[in-house]
């Protein structure tokens, strides 16, 4: 049996730079953090002809082409198409459809199973950029290439994304100090809604191929915050990166009515009026988690409480996509 896990993810500045419509007219830049919230993939061989294959159904079928679930079927065509004798499940700690990148993470864990199942050795720089291939290029989601790039390097990694495709990875230049007051004071907070991000990002993607200007200032300025953060958290400033969230969060919710809604915006005030210093919702917007940096954590934890929201605490995980077992 093989297990492999990948690692979720927070977006800490940048985000929504990194999708082809933009960083291909402009460069993108954003940083991310994994973190130790993880899809898990396992493979086993059996005695039948068949692949079995669990997920949220069940699939038994005699070959590859025959799979039903899109990222599975792509990942094992590219990998191992005449594969029999399998079967492949899977399982998250943090429901799909979150803001957490489960997608990538669900894409990476798969292709560095399968590929382990070969004893084929890949680098995370590859294993990311297969990842992108069969969700952007093979089935077109409109998505950026952020969730598989930090799933795959984890840690707290500075991402550019270039006009040609290639894609630069640095680790952020944090000291020990301010990464343990981030991860102390970083709160993830879940809304109770759940939302596909292909459909919000496609509203972004087909403003930005019509060369909408309104859309392309806002996402210079949403890669200047990027850049801005790093800065931030590099020279040990937790309370302008604070600033800088909030800042990025009103101009995230500009660039598409679905982004949030009136609960969002209550809770999102009702927190900044009770301990938080900036916070955004995570991912492509519209469910999922708040996050918020917060200066007084106690206050900002029994806030959140009193309006029914569950946090989920998290450390960042530094060794990305892994074969556990």
């Amino acid at each position: 049996m093989i297990i492999t896990r990948s690692p979720l993810r927070i977006s800490l500045g940048g985000g929504g730079t990194d999708l082809p419509s933009y960083y291909k007219e402009k460069t993108g830049f954003l940083i991310a953090g994994a973190i130790d919230k993880y899809v898990y993939i396992t493979i086993h061989q059996t005695f039948g002809q068949d692949l079995i294959i669990k997920y949220s159904k069940l699939e038994r079928v005699p070959a590859v082409e025959k799979i039903e679930h899109p990222i599975i079927r792509e990942a094992m065509r590219l990998t191992d198409p005449d594969a029999k004798r399998l079967e492949i499940s899977s399982m998250a700690d943090i429901p799909s459809g979150t803001g957490l990148g489960s997608s990538g993470s669900f894409t990476t864990a798969l292709l560095k199973a399968l590929h382990t199942h070969k004893k084929n050795l890949i680098q995370p720089s590859d294993l990311a950029k297969q990842a992108c291939h069969v969700e952007i290029d093979l089935l077109k989601e409109p998505i950026g290439k952020q969730d598989q790039y930090i799933a795959s390097y984890g840690g707290i990694t500075c991402f550019k994304f270039h006009p040609d495709g290639g894609v630069e990875a640095w680790p952020l230049n944090i000291s020990d100090e301010t990464l343990y007051n981030l991860e102390d004071n970083l709160l993830l907070f879940f809304t109770g809604y759940s939302r596909s991000a292909s459909s919000i990002l496609k509203d972004q993607k087909e403003k930005s191929e019509k060369k909408d200007q309104d859309m392309f200032k806002n996402l210079d300025f949403i890669k200047e915050l990027g850049l801005r953060t790093q800065e931030a958290l590099e020279k040990d400033n937790l309370h302008e990166f604070g600033k800088i969230m909030n800042e990025h969060w009103e101009h995230k919710r500009k660039r598409s009515e679905s982004i949030t809604n009136s609960d969002i915006d209550e809770w999102y005030q009702h927190a900044m009026k009770n301990g938080a210093v900036g916070g955004k919702l995570i991912g492509a917007g519209g469910g999922g988690f708040l996050m918020f940096y917060a200066e007084n954590k106690i206050q900002l934890r029994h806030a959140m409480r009193e309006v029914g929201l569950e946090e989920v605490r998290f450390r960042f995980d530094f060794e990305g996509t892994k074969v556990v077992i």
